[in-house]
């Protein structure tokens, strides 16, 4: 099949999945055998569907195929035994020996009577090697761990098992551009064609004939735009522009009028004045121009593409670190193939509040805490997971005394009052609440059912429309607005008015409170469709605009705020979400989907930085933020209104949804129902913490499951046995001890181990290396990474400078990756700026630099003795500092389910728990002698591993920041190791194994048990180690030397197969003077790493094309190594002595 061909094949595939043809993408990705579901055939091993599996599996690969498809086969073979024999169905266990297991005795006889003994057993758990096997769930987890890992070892998966990397309906888009070139062909084209078919070439009638159906509900093309595709530019079009009563260009609104010049600071957006870059929100409003073209939308995709973002500053430096998940193979035909799997749309609750809802809001931190305001005055709390109603309030006034005679009269009259608003604050510790008639009302919430009254102010005359928190001047505030056309700001903690806000000509309907950087600001809308923006100063208005639909308009920014979006509804019904340019004023993409005329207003919410929602014809529509057109469609399972109010928790796993007859409906995806599935059939207990109720059960496998594999890896991997009857364990934690597991091959033998050697490389020739280019003057690298994204090296110096190599595309490198092949360019923006630490008074050559990226490479958190420093990495700018020392910061780790929290070493010891969202440390973890030198997170055990100079390991409970182990490294016998020995730790790949690094050894330790496995030390006269670092898919670790060599160790057991000499990469004239001081692996190719160097130069190196790895592994004898270096601690290897 040719390349076209098979892209084809690709772009049928993409199209197949976002029309939801789900069991014919399957069929098609077996039948072609071009690209490995990693993800389907993962869910298909944990339902136990054994016959699919393996049929999904047959279109890649035979059993007999190789020894990797062999060990596959048989590992789900054996499962499927042992589940038989565990549910004691005993024929069913025969079936499965005799027509699925009898293949592999020709190969290890003794193993298949192994397996067949154990049909005489009770419980096979009395076999030694089973003794561990948990229940099925778990055993069928650990054993896809392994299963993945032969997959991508296999060389018939190569290349299978990503997905290309394709724009939304790349299909759709190709049939698009083919139909606007017919139609420019056309000898009458007109200005709104009709599409009629794909089945022959378009053309337009003529202008007189007679017009063909509309194909608004063609189910394939669905519905076309309005003529002209956009709105004109100019004075005709919905958007003019106003004169501002504050100079209007945006670039300048931030900054207060002042006679101090500030000096113009030049970037890749509008100029600002003052703070630097500060987003121009909107500056001169405009619409897109005119385009004639046809457009070809997509239906309801479950298609996300890969997506760059406006640079800005996170919402309360709030990193977005899951913003752009890097995409692990196999896990989709994109970047994120099911993308609707991440919406709430399971109804999981129904509540019934009593009176109908018109404002509800998600606890911050306990995120199924739901608080919601009525039509009637009542504010009701919700403990959602266990459909409890904790609180119910009905509307009175606290002080009627201290209230205007308006509003005391208004009562008299009319004593009916509605909820406008209700909203917590950031921290979840106030919520307020906005009523129709003059009132807000602030409450303290402690906990449970504890909601105490705290301020009462008399807020406006009229409505009181909206209600937010704030933190100008880190002092936590309530912004209001209201009928009489004003918006005021008020001291959350005394209710004094601090300012208030004039310049609307008519009640303002919403507002959205903002920061960049230092710059706090306030979006206000109102009903004439005016939006403004204020400063928290008596300035006035900055900005005057229009807003689409020019009546009851709200703002919000994405989570991680850098995004602005606008949501509004026209007096006749036309709706509109729109996202904002903010550097330029203008309206940047208009959604489509709404219904023609809204039957009310509509409301809308955002959720991870990728989704927008909002209620409308008696359903939920979503929308992809880089996406158009409609992704997909909820009605809740009916029982809808017209305009139904919406609203995300944080983390956007549940999704509340009014319903008709005062109802409220709790949708979830797979994250939420687990999350609520905590509280089934529980009663609500207040004295539980907020992590408990707001954790879900995230890990794949159990802490039990991992100890259990851990006992398993412990019992059969690390103990010398002549038999292979050790393919019993195979469902244990350590996968890469599972060499020993697989069947007995033929061609592995004994006259191979006689051979096989340690490859050595001496010559340049030898292997594929590349000096990066230098022109900035360093000392020494100190720290090292690739970015997530693989196409650029981060180094961080001792002189506190930052590095930043990028490898462009080009003929030579079409992927754009970094490689060994292609020079890449040592990047600066054009501001010339460096990325330069804080430093001390002190000699920053002594200090102990560390930094950390973010999961999206958009940010560097950073530190070299002195403050740590956020960078943007597209900028380099500085976006903000903290935590000077004393102490310093020696070691940074971002949390990796919350993008907020960063683990922070320092040089006294502790380790710092650290909020940056709320700037404060949460925890303070003591437990070690002398300053931290590692740090790294387990996500499916939930624990932080830390390690010192002290050469101690400690685990700690990332939960509650417990200590739950810890224990001194094993040093060599007469090794006294340096007083300023790191010891750094890295998570293999399983996330319950990890790496130790010291200059005296490299181990293996198991976490739960806090175990060395494997150890291996260089002998006596070798150089201490400087630095490793696992390969990114774990199979290989990569160490480096101070003697400027560099090894290659299998990481199965520790053996060394590759050693790169100084004379390979290293002039003579320098290879004594220098040494390699830190090594980093690239993140998706596991053959290519990088050294850092005390010279300030950077090598990349890769094994040569010819060759493809790095060395030889050792042999497998019998199956096992047949010469672990260290099958017991401290036991050293035959291979000990060449180091």
């Amino acid at each position: 099949m040719s390349s076209l061909s098979r892209e084809l094949v690709f772009l049928i595939l993409q199209f197949l999945d976002e029309e939801k043809f789900k069991e014919t993408v399957h069929k098609l990705e077996q039948e072609s055998g071009f690209f490995f579901n990693m993800k389907y055939f993962e869910d298909e091993v944990h339902n136990g569907n054994w016959d699919e599996v393996e049929k999904y599996l047959s279109g890649f690969t035979k059993v007999d195929d190789n020894r990797y498809s062999m060990k596959i086969f048989f590992e789900i073979r054996k499962q499927k035994y042992l589940e038989a024999l565990d549910k004691h169905d005993r024929s069913k266990a025969v079936e499965i020996l005799v027509k699925d297991l009898k293949v592999f005795a020709t190969f290890n006889e003794e193993l298949f009577k192994e397996i067949t003994q154990l049909l005489t057993l009770e419980n096979f758990r009395e076999n030694e090697q089973l003794s561990k096997y948990g229940d099925t769930k778990s055993a069928r987890a650990i054993m896809l761990v392994e299963l993945k890992k032969l997959i991508e070892a296999n060389p018939l998966f190569r290349d299978k098992l990503q997905f290309p990397n394709l724009k939304n309906s790349r299909l759709r888009t190709l049939i698009n551009q083919s139909l606007n070139w017919q139609h420019q062909l056309c000898k009458n084209p007109r200005p709104n064609p009709d599409i009629k078919t794909l089945f022959v070439d378009h053309s337009c009638g003529q202008p007189n004939g007679a017009r063909a159906p509309s194909p608004a509900n063609n189910p394939l093309l669905g519905s076309l735009p309005k003529a002209g595709g956009f709105p004109p530019l100019g004075a005709h079009g919905p958007f003019q522009p106003t004169q501002a009563p504050v100079p209007t260009p945006l670039a300048g609104w931030m900054s207060n009028p002042s006679t101090v010049t500030h000096a113009a600071v030049s970037g890749a957006g509008a100029i600002g004045l003052g703070a630097p870059s500060i987003p121009a929100a909107l500056k001169h409003p405009r619409t897109p121009p005119t385009n004639p073209s046809l457009d070809y939308p997509s239906a309801d995709s479950d298609h996300v593409s890969k997506r760059t973002r406006p640079m800005g500053i996170s919402d309360e430096v709030n990193l977005p670190v899951n913003v752009l998940p890097v995409p692990f193979q196999g896990h989709g035909h994109s970047q994120a193939f099911n993308a609707t799997d991440d919406l709430p749309k399971t109804v999981t609750r129904t509540l019934n509040q009593g009176s109908s809802p018109m404002s509800m809001d998600f606890h911050p931190v306990q995120q199924t805490l739901l608080l919601v305001g009525t039509n009637m005055g009542d504010i009701g709390l919700w403990e959602v997971g266990s459909r409890e109603r904790l609180v119910l309030r009905n509307f009175k006034v606290w002080d009627l005394s201290a209230c205007s005679m308006t509003l005391q009269a208004a009562l008299v009259k009319d004593p009916g009052v509605s909820v406008n608003r209700v909203i917590w604050s950031p921290d979840g510790s106030l919520f307020g609440v906005a009523y129709s008639r003059h009132i807000v009302q602030i409450y303290s919430y402690n906990n449970g059912d504890d909601v105490r009254q705290h301020l009462e102010i008399d807020a406006h005359v009229g409505g009181v429309n909206d209600l937010a928190f704030s933190h100008p001047n880190k002092q936590l505030c309530v912004i209001t607005c209201g009928d009489d056309k004003t918006i005021k700001v008020w001291d959350a903690a005394t209710g004094a008015k601090q300012y208030t806000f004039e310049g609307h000509e008519a009640p303002v309907y919403s507002v959205c409170p903002h920061y960049k950087e230092n710059i706090q600001f306030i979006f206000s809308t109102a009903l004439d469709g005016k939006i403004k923006a204020w400063l928290y100063d008596n300035l006035g208005s900055r900005v005057d605009y229009d807003a689409p639909g020019r009546w009851c308009t709200t703002m919000a920014y994405s989570a991680d705020g850098t995004r602005l979006f606008s949501c509004g509804t026209s007096k006749e019904g036309e709706s509109f979400i729109v996202e904002w340019n903010e550097s330029e004023g203008a309206v940047k993409r208009t959604y489509q989907g709404f219904r023609k005329r809204s039957l009310g207003v509509v409301q809308f919410d955002t959720t991870k930085n990728r989704f927008l929602a909002a209620g409308d014809d008696f359903s939920i529509k979503f929308w992809d933020m880089d996406n158009i057109q409609l992704l997909t469609t909820v009605d809740a399972d009916g029982g809808l209104p017209a305009s139904p109010r919406i609203r995300f928790n944080k983390d956007g796993t549940l999704l509340a949804v009014s319903a008709n007859e005062n109802g409220i409906k709790i949708l979830a995806n797979t994250d939420g129902v687990r999350l609520l599935r905590t509280f089934e059939n529980l009663s609500y207990d207040t004295s539980r913490t907020s992590e408990a109720m707001t954790k879900p059960a995230i890990s794949p496998i159990s802490a039990a499951a991992a100890a259990a594999a851990a006992a398993a890896a412990t019992s059969a991997g690390l103990t010398e046995r002549g038999s292979s009857m050790v393919a019993i364990t195979g469902m244990n934690g350590d996968a890469r001890n599972l060499g020993d597991v697989k069947p007995r091959i033929p061609e592995e033998s004994n006259d191979k181990s006689k051979i096989w050697k340690i490859t050595e490389i001496n010559e340049p020739s030898q292997c594929r290396s590349q000096k990066l280019p230098e022109n900035l003057r360093v000392n020494k690298i100190s720290r090292l990474i690739y970015t997530n994204s693989g196409n650029a090296i981060l180094a961080l110096a001792s002189n506190a400078i930052h590095l930043l190599w990028k490898w462009q595309r080009s003929d030579r490198n079409s992927s754009g990756k970094a490689t060994a092949n292609v020079s890449p360019q040592l990047w600066q923006p054009s501001s010339g700026i460096l990325m330069t630490n804080d430093i001390t008074d002190s000699n920053p050559e002594e200090a102990v630099p560390c930094f950390a990226l973010s999961k999206n490479d958009s940010y560097v958190m950073s530190a070299s003795g002195g403050k740590i420093s956020l960078f943007n990495m597209m900028t380099f700018k500085t976006m903000t500092t903290f935590m000077p020392p004393p102490p310093a910061a020696t070691f940074l780790a971002f949390h990796p389910q919350d993008n907020n929290i960063i683990a922070i070493g320092m040089d006294d010891s502790t380790i710092q728990i650290y909020n940056v969202r709320v700037d404060e440390v949460k925890s303070k973890l003591k437990g070690h002698t002398k300053r931290i030198t590692g740090l790294a997170f387990s996500h499916v055990l939930n624990v932080l591993v830390s390690s010192g100079a002290d050469a101690q390991l400690c685990v700690w409970n990332s939960d509650g920041w417990e200590k739950q182990k810890s224990r001194f490294l094993q040093l060599p016998p007469g090794r006294t190791p340096s007083a300023q020995a790191d010891t750094r730790v890295q998570f293999h790949q399983d996330q319950i194994h990890f790496l130790v690094v010291h200059e005296t050894q490299l181990a293996i330790y198991e976490t739960t048990k806090l175990e060395c496995l494997k150890q291996w030390v260089p002998r006596d006269s070798s150089a201490p180690i400087s630095h490793a670092t696992f390969s990114c898919d774990s199979q290989l670790i990569y160490a480096s030397f101070l003697d400027a060599t560099v090894c290659v160790f299998s990481s199965s057991n520790l053996r060394l197969r590759c050693r790169i000499n100084p004379s390979a990469y290293l002039p003579a004239s320098v290879s004594s003077s220098v040494q390699p001081l830190v090594i980093a692996a690239h993140p998706q190719e596991p053959n290519q790493f990088a050294v850092g160097l005390s010279d300030g130069s950077v090598h990349v190196f890769e094994p040569l094309e010819s060759e493809g790895k790095w060395g030889v592994p050792p042999p497998i004898e019998n199956g096992s190594a047949s010469s672990v270096p260290a099958t017991s601690v401290g036991a050293l290897g035959s291979d000990q002595a060449q180091r």
